[in-house]
């Protein structure tokens, strides 16, 4: 009779120490995922303010009419991923849904190989990366002034590398407003925007009109009032200065997506062990 009660015993032990692993791995997922829901919340709801502010949404044809990209649009899909995969986390791992889990792992590890893959492609067809640059970049000189947050991100690109351009400051020929043919009328013909000048350390206010006709001078004089080296070659020489922080950032997002697989993975095996009656 002793036997019987200790065996029951073991089992009660047993069922509850059970039951507090799953609960545990539950809510830590849980928890997981609720930072990714919210931050999908910030980023939805920044871009559809931005877009509000221009006016897309009361008229969504002005997407088309951009040949540059819409930083807002990168910031909505973003949103977008994070929103869903942190409301199919959350739900699935409190609900112990397991398509729902199913569907966050594969797609973190589906990010996670695409990942890998784009960093191994990089590194192997470099030339062939730098050409797309290139050509992403002329697209969007080209549509400088088509888009205010298009604007922004060109300049602080430019401000932060010290470069104009693509590969020099004669690739803003491409912008209409800025190019030196003599069909243009525009006031910043032959021009760079004030992000290509050379900052003054007396001057506390921004000077905009700093790039104007600076191309009209010789060449020569060009590094006097504004930076001739072109961004794809400041990128270029920047990377191999910052490659531990580059490395430790992508090594940082590659172990939280690894440890939310696992958490993932363990809720998993244990409800398929609950419904499967093995899980004592």
């Amino acid at each position: 009779m002793q036997k019987i009660d200790s065996a029951s015993q073991k089992m009660h032990y047993y069922r509850y120490s059970n039951a507090k692993v799953s609960c545990w791995y539950k809510y830590l997922l849980f928890s997981y995922n609720i930072i990714f829901w919210l931050a999908g919340v910030v980023f939805l709801g920044v871009g559809l303010w931005a877009w509000s502010e221009k006016g897309v949404l009361s008229d969504l044809t002005k997407v088309t009419r951009m040949h540059g990209i819409d930083p807002v649009v990168l910031v909505l899909m973003v949103g977008v991923v994070m929103f869903t995969l942190g409301f199919a986390g959350c739900v699935g791992a409190l609900r112990e849904n397991i398509c729902l889990l199913n569907f966050f792992c594969g797609t973190i590890v589906l990010i996670f190989f695409l990942e890998l893959a784009v960093a191994v492609l990089a590194f192997l067809f470099q030339d062939w990366v730098r050409d797309r640059f290139r050509e992403f970049f002329e697209s969007n000189i080209k549509s400088y002034r088509d888009d205010i947050d298009l604007q922004n991100l060109i300049d602080s690109l430019q401000k932060a590398n010290q470069c104009c351009g693509a590969y020099g400051p004669e690739d803003w020929d491409l912008n209409v407003y800025f190019n030196c043919s003599g069909a243009s009328y525009s006031r910043e013909k032959c021009g760079v925007p004030f992000s290509c000048c050379v900052p003054d350390p007396a001057q506390k206010v921004v000077n905009t009109q700093c790039g104007y006709d600076v191309r009209i001078q010789l060449k020569s004089k060009w590094d006097e009032s504004i930076f001739t080296k072109g961004c794809i070659q400041a990128l270029e020489s920047w990377l191999p200065r910052n490659i531990y922080i580059v490395a430790g950032i992508f090594i940082a997002i590659s172990l939280l997506q690894i440890f939310g697989i696992f958490l993932a993975r363990t809720l998993i095996s244990d409800i398929e062990a609950v419904k499967a009656g093995h899980h004592f």
